[in-house]
């Protein structure tokens, strides 16, 4: 990065704008990538460390990944879904952070809707750990 643009970023910075909204597309995607991985990875209950060792890599490496500082190649893509026990495809099932409460609440409710009972309580359960104090 020149020292032109580093400057431009640290005036955005002091100016009170976030450099996230002034990064391009593919580096969003690639952040939004990133936390795909991390968030399967931790789904399935497994440290970077493990992870990166069934994947054939540096858990190092899947760190830069998760964060969105690297693209990885599709055949180390191909070894992380495996080391994951997720299809490939998985991988790139994420969206932008939606900020409209109106759409969120559509989203959740399509989410919850035509789960049992059972599932919709232990969902309620869930939301109710993670928001309340």
């Amino acid at each position: 990065m020149s020292a032109t643009i580093k400057l431009a970023i640290s005036r955005f910075q002091v100016c009170g704008f976030p450099y996230k909204l002034f990064q391009p597309m593919e580096t969003q995607a690639q952040i939004l990538f990133g936390r795909k991985v991390r968030a399967v990875r931790e789904a399935a209950r497994l440290s970077r460390e493990l992870a990166a060792e069934k994947a054939g890599i540096t858990a190092s490496y899947l760190g830069e990944i998760e964060r969105g500082e690297k693209w990885p190649s599709l055949e180390i893509l191909a070894t992380v879904a495996m080391a994951l026990s997720v299809p490939l495809t998985a991988l790139f099932e994420f969206e932008a952070q939606e900020t409209d409460p109106a759409t969120l609440l559509q989203k959740l409710h399509r989410i919850v809707e035509n789960r049992s009972a059972d599932q919709q309580q232990e969902a309620l359960r869930v939301l109710k750990a993670l928001l309340e104090p």
